[in-house]
């Protein structure tokens, strides 16, 4: 049973030296320079823009892409699918390893994995190199998806909803622009090594910001007494909590939808009859709708005493969405994405719910970690299984059923955690 909420004065000093470089350790109650706090929001939020990118380009140019490298479709299905492989595959080591390294520092590490892997991939024609190369550049992308909640739990403990909606908005800009212009930049240079490629420069800007916080945190680290550096962390199990799972398959069940929407969506219009530039533009219509709606419902999620009428609001959005591109495609495109848009605010909705459900810096690293981890594990089947579904049945149907049945096992979760309470508790 974890200590009770008053243990959490107790958090490990090397977290404080890590998670706030500019604070002498201990200095527990002081607030760090606002220069500091600063430089971690942007940092935050180029590495927001990354997140996304690297997926979404792919999926607009997937059939470039297959073309290029000869994939079949079980194969292009694989593909799709080995960002959630690696998210949850990586995302479940990183407290462990935040407890042993500095996150900025981490974080560095993470976004060169980032760039060096998307360059890595469009220079090869090998099938097997490019699944590999994409798995690095994934790495860094897993890593970032864990650390940003704790970040602002650590950073921004009264700010969680604006800041959650800021990096969310960063995350939806990043995707919309990469879903977008990937086809008119590979015809720009006609090759779709140059729609991929160029998100690697992104990247690189992203690990900037994180430079010098790296090496205050070392300075810090040097400074620190030896007491700070024993401390024993309190440790959260979420594994063992009914909150714990439910948020796992909460956040498993709406990103087995988002992978499926971001890697096959496109390909979905392009059979209905849209051309590529055009099927891609429908695509990045999905996540530029999200813009507001990532800004605006981490602050209601926070707001709201309980969060069903969000779960029950955003369900709706979705089901009507699904059965819209199953009867529909063609005919009703623009409303379809706008209620894909809508529905898909359900995962700016369970990052903020991570923050909420949790007390402490080290409930929120060690729940993130558990949700994201294991609701990867559950997301993989998404892109997997419509590739499967569409070139066993060559449609749509079986396709866009799957997913309404992914969409009534997420709301059944995500009324298991619309009730206030703390995985500290449990």
């Amino acid at each position: 049973m974890t200590p009770p909420p008053t243990a959490a004065p107790a958090l490990p000093a090397p977290a404080a030296v890590d998670l706030r470089p500019t604070r002498d350790p201990g200095a527990g109650r002081r607030t760090h320079p606002a220069t500091g706090g600063a430089l971690v929001l942007v940092g935050m939020l180029l590495v927001a823009l990354n997140l996304r990118a690297v997926v979404t380009s792919l999926g607009a140019l997937l059939d470039e892409v297959r073309d290029g490298l000869g994939l079949s479709g079980v194969t292009a299905g694989l593909v799709t699918t080995l960002p959630t492989i690696a998210f949850a595959g990586l995302g479940a080591l990183t407290p462990w390893l935040v407890r042993r390294v500095a996150p900025a520092r981490v974080l560095v590490v993470a976004m060169l994995a980032l760039a060096v892997g998307q360059v890595l991939r469009v220079v090869t024609d090998s099938a097997l190199i490019f699944v590999l190369t994409s798995a690095l550049a994934l790495s860094g992308i897993a890593v970032a998806n864990i650390l940003l909640p704790m970040l602002v739990k650590q950073h921004f403990p009264h700010r969680t909803g604006l800041v959650t909606g800021a990096y969310t908005m960063a995350l939806t800009v990043g995707t919309t622009v990469a879903a977008a212009s990937a086809v008119p930049i590979a015809h720009a240079f006609g090759s779709w090594r140059a729609g991929l490629g160029v998100w690697a420069a992104m990247a690189a800007v992203a690990v900037l910001p994180w430079v010098p916080l790296a090496l205050r945190t070392r300075a810090s680290a040097r400074r620190a007494t030896p007491t700070a550096v024993v401390a024993t962390p309190v440790r959260v199990r979420p594994a063992r909590t009914r909150l714990g799972w439910a948020m796992a398959v909460y956040f498993g069940a709406q990103s087995l939808s988002g992978y499926a929407i971001m890697g096959w969506l496109a390909q979905l219009f392009r059979d209905a009859g849209y051309q590529p530039e055009s099927a891609g533009l429908l695509l990045a219509g999905v996540t530029a709708l999200g813009v507001p709606i990532a800004l605006l419902m981490p602050t209601l999620a926070g707001r709201l005493g309980s969060l069903r009428p969000l779960v029950l609001g955003l369900t709706t959005a979705s089901a009507l969405a699904y059965l819209g591109l199953a009867l529909a495609p063609h005919g009703a495109a623009l409303l379809w994405v706008a209620l894909l848009a809508i529905g898909q605010g359900a995962f700016p909705m369970i990052l903020t719910a991570i923050g909420l459900r949790a007390r402490t810096a080290e409930g929120t690293v060690a729940l993130s970690a558990f949700a994201q981890s294991t609701g990867y594990v559950i997301a993989a089947l998404g892109p997997l299984m419509v590739g499967i579904l569409y070139e066993a049945t060559g449609g749509w149907t079986a396709p866009i059923g799957f997913l309404l049945g992914a969409l009534a096992v997420q709301t059944t979760a995500g009324m298991a955690i619309a009730r206030p309470r703390y995985v500290e508790d449990e």
